[in-house]
């Protein structure tokens, strides 16, 4: 997949180009069918499938009091995902004050100096300076210029529409299945893999521990996870979210044990999958009995992976 950054790259491609445009944080089912539209365009009529999103979020220049901290996919784990969907071309524009303060009109004629064939947008997009650009402003740049507007109505799961506001809420309230539906895979938070206290090592239960600063995480406690490797390997593991307050631990961390592992992953970046919640993290006696619910723990974290 070829990766951009500024739209002057775009016209030295040399290829028809059909762009799905938006934030796509998540990349949720909702998303899938707008990316889903330029896959198609570029299928039938030839040419090259690419994603345009804005880092960071928009809202983190123009509204930072009321923008959220925490994303539901980085930007790598966003280009790998919709890489997967069959796009060709990701673009990623640096969302700054110079691109804060171009007009609607401004940025679509800077996009048409490249050959774009198709933009496909939901349709509630807005953009631009003050959000001056909406669908019928596209509308009727589409027809003074010949590209093909594809526009996207809400899905819906379980009856709502599907949104990242929405999925943001179900993962902070633990309801993990309902994200699923809504992702269309289970929620899953991207990091390296950094240097801990090695306490799991001692018990026995060796661990890698994620740096997740800028993601959202579901609820403190243990739950059984799907962890993939840099090389795409997937692995059942166990994993544990919090403070861990039986050793005094004082920093809230995700750490993970893969089942039947022993390779080295420091520095390493892998992606936790979250699958299934165990229970709520809590401060045991001794390390002896902590030692005996990581056992089980692992041992019920197994028989819902298999």
């Amino acid at each position: 997949m070829l990766i951009r950054n500024r739209l002057d790259e775009l016209p030295a491609l040399g290829v028809p180009l059909h762009l799905a445009l938006g934030m796509f944080d998540g990349v949720h089912v909702g998303h899938q069918t707008v990316i889903a539209r330029a896959v198609a365009a570029a299928t039938s009529s030839g040419g090259l499938a690419g994603v345009m999103t804005f880092d960071p979020h928009p809202a983190r220049l123009l509204a930072p009091e009321q923008a959220t901290s925490a994303v539901l996919t980085t930007l790598p784990q966003k280009a790998k995902i919709v890489e997967a969907l069959g796009i060709g071309l990701f673009v990623a524009l640096r969302f700054d004050a110079a691109l804060a303060g171009l007009a609607a009109g401004d940025f679509i004629r800077q996009l048409l100096e490249s050959p774009i064939r198709t933009l496909a947008v939901g349709d509630d997009w807005r953009f631009g300076r003050g959000r001056g650009g909406d669908v019928e402003f596209l509308r009727l740049q589409a027809a003074a210029t010949g590209f093909q507007l594809e526009t996207v109505p809400p899905v819906m799961v379980d009856g709502e529409r599907v949104s990242s506001t929405r999925i943001r809420q179900a993962i902070r309230d633990g309801s993990l299945t309902a994200a699923a539906r809504m992702l269309g895979r289970n929620y899953a938070i991207s990091g390296p893999v950094v240097e801990g206290r090695r306490l799991g090592r001692q018990l026995g239960f060796p661990t890698a521990n994620v740096a997740v600063d800028e993601q959202l995480t579901p609820p403190d406690g243990v739950w059984a996870v799907r962890v993939t490797l840099a090389d795409g390997e997937a692995r059942p593991a166990v994993a544990n979210l919090g403070v861990r307050p039986t050793v005094d631990g004082t920093t809230r961390i995700l750490e993970v044990h893969l089942f039947d592992f022993s390779g080295d992953l420091y520095g390493c970046e892998i992606e936790v999958g979250f699958v299934q919640f165990l229970r709520a993290e809590e401060r045991f006696a001794s390390i002896d009995l902590l030692r005996e619910q990581i056992v089980a723990d692992a041992a019920t974290a197994r028989l819902w992976l298999t």
